[in-house]
């Protein structure tokens, strides 16, 4: 079960997790088994190109990105979920912001582009999620105001050695239907006198569909939902659905003052992206 944590959002209906048919368990299995080989290939091909890194490249993740990226691919194909793009993922300095959904999140994101996740510190000890967390290098802070000062700074040096970061600024995730407000407070390690001056953040919005005749909050994770019955009703699911992945254009740190303005414009665009483009 997940740990408890302060959750800002929940909704008034957490649909209920159907029982899984006889087949149902055997596409489980069956997903399982490829998965379980997938990751743990995945994971011994990452472990040995971080050494690299740390070794050669001073810690900077230029080789790694690419597994998590054919990885979160991979399993995407195994959980039956279609990837869709429209846009192109920013190239230089900088980072993204994107609505908060769900676990697939991870993979949905790390897909089509090769990023480093921001979360909070307690996602990582979270059964199953956390793991998952932890392998794909997400950086752990914690959002407590004494600390602020030094998790920009963690956040900065990654942003320095040209990594791009991806925050979720509603803080919690919600059913994929709506777009929470955004919390200004991780956008502060994009004004750092660092960064070039072409450095830019760019707000990307994801639309979850679900397999014909499901609930459209199919793939929706949050509030009190526990991470392993979410995951097997995927696993055993006999129809897919669908993630697209919209990247707006990117917006130059020039072009605003501070992190409320900056933040206020990106929730803007994630938010008209999902009303441009609502889950079936």
């Amino acid at each position: 079960m997940r740990p408890a944590v302060t959750v800002t959002w929940r909704s008034e209906d957490e649909p209920e997790t159907p029982p899984i048919s006889r087949s149902g368990w055997l596409r489980v299995g069956a997903r399982v088994a490829v998965l379980v080989v997938m990751l743990a290939a995945g994971l011994v091909v990452l472990g040995l190109l971080r050494l690299a890194e740390w070794i050669l490249r001073g810690g900077a993740r230029v080789w790694s990105p690419y597994v998590v990226q054919t990885v979160s691919r991979g399993a995407l194909v195994v959980l039956g979920i279609r990837l869709r793009v429209q846009g192109q993922p920013m190239r230089g300095q900088g980072g993204m912001v994107a609505n908060h959904a769900s676990w697939l999140d991870i993979f949905v994101l790390n897909a089509p582009a090769r990023v480093t996740f921001v979360s909070k510190s307690e996602v990582a000890n979270w059964p199953g999620i956390g793991f998952l967390a932890r392998a794909t290098g997400t950086i752990f802070i914690d959002r407590n105001a004494r600390d602020a000062g030094r998790q920009r700074d963690i956040l900065e040096r990654q942003l320095l050695r040209g990594g791009q970061l991806v925050f979720f600024p509603e803080g919690t995730s919600t059913d994929g239907k709506r777009v929470l407000p955004f919390k200004s407070t991780l956008f502060a390690a994009f004004f750092t006198s660092g960064l070039p001056s072409d450095a830019a953040v760019q707000p990307v919005t994801v639309v979850y569909e679900p397999p014909r005749g499901e609930d459209p909050r199919y793939y929706g994770w949050w509030g009190d939902m526990e991470f392993g019955p979410h995951m097997l009703k995927l696993l055993a699911s006999a129809r897919g659905g669908a993630a697209t992945v919209i990247y707006h254009a990117p917006l130059a740190l020039g072009d605003y003052p501070d992190r409320k303005l900056m933040a206020r414009e990106c929730e803007r665009r994630v938010r008209r992206g999902l009303a441009l483009l609502p889950a079936k």
